[in-house]
């Protein structure tokens, strides 16, 4: 048990023994990183097709509808499995080999463990699933910026990246704030899916905590607090955004 937990000791091992508290923690934890990883890989691939979906290119167009037809109309679950059991069925023997085999990463006290096969296809469906999501949130918010902004912006010489970078994009991402967060708490939800291959996650850890007590109501109700805390971070940082953010505001202004 960590040291700076210890001194709860007394209070949850009325509760659940030590062990399973430790097996909770460990796989929230391991849900907490999924989640931050997951988030920022769907945000800014998601931007990126986002921009795709409204291209001048019918090409580029059509991929991007493409991808939002296979990932948005398919169950989560099933492309769980096609990337961790069918993509692995096609790469070369060694390749397997090597992704699950342990690797040092970085060096002295930067050094880490290199993620288990699991974690990794875990992470690349939800990522690939959870971006087109994020992608069509982005989308809604830049279809809300109003054409004479952008016209007036392509008349002063902007370029295509200038306009989306200075005068779309800041908008568009103030205006979908809290459905983006929205996203954020789905993809924290979705993690929970990775027991299914095995990922060693809150909800994993939850299910083998369970079938060895037996402490049914004790395991999932303390499962479901871990769960609540974090999405409960995320409420909260939508409400503060709501209040404070300044970015995408046009400021009103004397004559």
């Amino acid at each position: 048990m960590h040291p700076f937990l210890s001194w709860l000791d007394p209070l949850w091992q009325h509760l659940l023994a030590g062990k399973y508290w430790h097996w909770l923690l460990g796989g929230w934890w391991v849900t907490v990183l999924t989640s931050l990883l997951v988030i920022a890989a769907a945000t800014v691939l998601g931007i990126g097709f986002a921009l795709a979906r409204n291209s001048r290119l019918a090409p580029v167009r059509g991929l991007a509808l493409v991808y939002l037809s296979a990932f948005r109309n398919t169950p989560l679950l099933v492309q769980l499995f096609f990337w961790y059991f069918g993509v692995p069925s096609l790469l070369p023997a060694e390749w397997v080999a090597w992704l699950n085999r342990p690797h040092p990463l970085g060096g002295g006290w930067l050094s880490l463990d290199w993620p288990s096969f699991e974690f990794i296809s875990a992470a690349v469906g939800l990522v690939f699933y959870s971006t087109a999501y994020v992608g069509e949130e982005v989308r809604a918010g830049i279809r809300s910026v109003a054409p004479s902004q952008i016209q007036a912006a392509r008349s002063l010489g902007m370029t295509g990246w200038q306009l989306q970078r200075y005068i779309v994009l800041p908008q568009a991402l103030a205006t979908i704030t809290s459905p983006l967060l929205g996203q954020y708490m789905n993809i924290i939800k979705n993690t929970s899916l990775g027991m299914t291959i095995g990922l060693v996650e809150l909800s994993y850890r939850a299910r083998q905590a369970e079938a060895e007590t037996f402490q049914s109501f004790q395991v999932y109700g303390i499962t479901t607090l871990l769960y609540i805390v974090l999405i409960l971070v995320v409420e909260l940082l939508s409400q503060h955004l709501a209040r404070r953010r300044r970015w995408g505001r046009v400021q009103p202004g004397r004559a």
